[in-house]
């Protein structure tokens, strides 16, 4: 019993300073040092109280909230606003207004294996023009051209109606040549013969560029009067016209003093001749106009040569980059002398691309862009953009008697973003931007690509090249191929122009033709 007595004793007298230990540790112990000691001290007088605590989990639970209502883009007012539900509809009903004004002014055009969607955007007018033409005549050569005009909307409009016209007719003619058929019935012959020489000069550049069918990237200028060591030089120029150019705000004639004035005159008589109606100098252009003493150029300006279509086909091959630029050269002397009749300063990009077979051409004048994405999913570039601070497009406006100027953006004569366009009469006169395009060709066989997308400007001034074909990848079952959103996007991103987006799926390298639906 004693036994038993002591052992409890003991127990309750081991316990109790075992607790009285783990008291004075929990409350009172002292750390090794005493600015721990210190700190342990603040953090149970200042930060352990339950006031404190509470009001922490609450921010923290706050902080979450905001984070998950995605409201961070904003101001802090704006936050709370946006959390209490004072700043009206969220970001989600707001962006949903958006597509809906955008929409309200929207054009599409649908087939089973292309689809185009183009929406005004925030421009006062829509001058951008579109064009899906499949299997031309039966012939299995298909058209694609997206023109973003400026200015108005006449050239955009020229070219989709003259222009498209003349290649259409010239394609097909071709084509039937090619096969060994008859042209169409009542179908344009259009152009003049092609003489010896500009047959002897067709296929040396054909025997030159034969061993280069199946490159990657292929430059043709097609330019029959060119030689041989032009074209390798224009090819040199081509590689180095993509670096930075130089930074001083106005590059081109001449320098000092006089070569500022120079420029200034320059810029202010072009100035004067894109002037809204009110202006004094295009009053006065107009009433010129009328009395046939217009501002025509001391020498009439030759019209380029087009050709019948048999000449652009030679041993069944039809040379469908030399078509395209006879075709687009032409139309741009007729648009510039009817633009200079009507004193209508309107001018286009054109961007063109034709697929027949596993051969891809895409023809570009200006600023709008073909990109492709190829069967791994990289972006390929179909076209380059045409701008004045580009080594050989400073050159050549240099040349030409221009300058460039930075406003914005580095502009022609301070005037124009692209250095090339069809149209734009008044920078037509001295030739500071031309009409030339550059033509790339591609082998559908080796790239294997999944799509195509040509788009005017509106579009790449909130996308690149990778960020596109990333984003129509994952929107192809979409029944405008993803063109419908990566357009409405772009708007939603804050472009401020006119936005067209043409995709064409290929399957197999190929592309199938289908029928237009609404």
């Amino acid at each position: 019993m004693e036994d038993e007595l002591e052992d409890k004793i003991l127990y309750q007298t081991l316990s109790k300073s075992h607790m009285k230990l783990l008291s004075k540790f929990a409350v009172g112990a002292t750390p090794l040092n005493s600015s721990l000691s210190y700190a342990w001290k603040v953090m149970r007088v200042y930060l352990l109280k339950p006031e404190v605590l509470i009001a922490g989990l609450l921010i923290c639970l706050f902080v979450l909230y905001l984070q998950a209502a995605e409201v961070w883009s904003r101001g802090f007012i704006g936050r709370i606003s946006s959390s209490l539900g004072l700043g009206g509809k969220g970001r989600s009903g707001k962006l949903a207004l958006l597509t809906s004004a955008a929409e309200k002014h929207s054009w599409d055009e649908r087939t089973s294996g292309s689809a185009v969607y183009a929406v005004q955007g925030r421009r006062a007018k829509m001058e951008d023009r579109f064009v899906i033409s499949e299997n031309i005549n039966n012939s299995g050569i298909s058209l694609f051209a997206i023109f973003d005009g400026h200015g108005g909307e006449y050239a955009a409009e020229y070219a989709k109606n003259v222009l498209v016209r003349n290649i259409h007719d010239k394609l097909a003619q071709s084509s039937a040549i090619a096969d060994g058929r008859p042209p169409m019935e009542g179908s344009k012959s259009g152009g003049g013969d092609c003489d010896e020489t500009d047959n002897r000069k067709q296929k040396k550049a054909e025997s030159e560029t034969q061993p280069e069918e199946n490159e990657r990237h292929k430059v043709n200028h097609h330019n029959a009067a060119a030689a041989p060591s032009t074209i390798a030089s224009e090819g040199a120029q081509r590689r180095q016209s993509f670096r930075k150019s130089k930074t001083e705000d106005a590059i081109g004639v001449g320098g000092g003093a006089g070569g500022s004035n120079s420029n200034q005159q320059l810029e202010n008589d072009l100035l004067s001749k894109y002037m809204g109606n009110a202006s004094p100098a295009r009053q006065q252009l107009k009433k010129n106009l009328l009395n046939g003493t217009g501002a025509a150029s001391a020498v009439p300006e030759v019209k380029p040569k087009t050709y019948e279509a048999r000449c652009y086909v030679q041993n069944g091959s039809i040379n469908f980059g030399k078509i395209i630029t006879d075709e687009v050269l032409a139309a741009d002397h007729d648009l510039v002398e009817a633009a200079r009749k009507l004193a209508d300063f309107a001018g286009t990009t054109a961007l063109i691309a034709v697929i027949h077979r596993s051969k891809l051409i895409v023809a570009n004048v200006g600023d709008s862009r073909g990109v492709m994405c190829d069967h791994k999913g990289n972006a390929i570039p179909l076209s380059f953009d045409h701008k004045p601070q580009q080594v050989r497009e400073q050159k050549r406006i240099a040349d030409a008697g221009g300058f460039i100027a930075f406003k914005g953006v580095w502009r022609v004569a301070g005037i124009l973003a692209t250095s090339r366009a069809l149209g734009d009469y008044p920078l037509k006169e001295k030739k500071l931007v031309i009409a030339d395009p550059d033509v790339l060709s591609f082998d559908l066989v080796d790239h294997r690509p999944q799509f195509l997308i040509l788009a005017s400007d509106g579009l790449w001034d909130t996308f690149t090249n990778e960020e596109a074909v990333a984003f129509v990848r994952e929107r192809l079952d979409e029944p405008h191929f993803g063109a419908k959103s990566i357009a409405l996007q772009s708007y939603n991103r804050g472009s401020v122009d006119n936005i067209t987006v043409l995709v064409i799926v290929l399957k197999n390298g190929r592309y199938e033709v289908g029928s237009s639906s609404d």
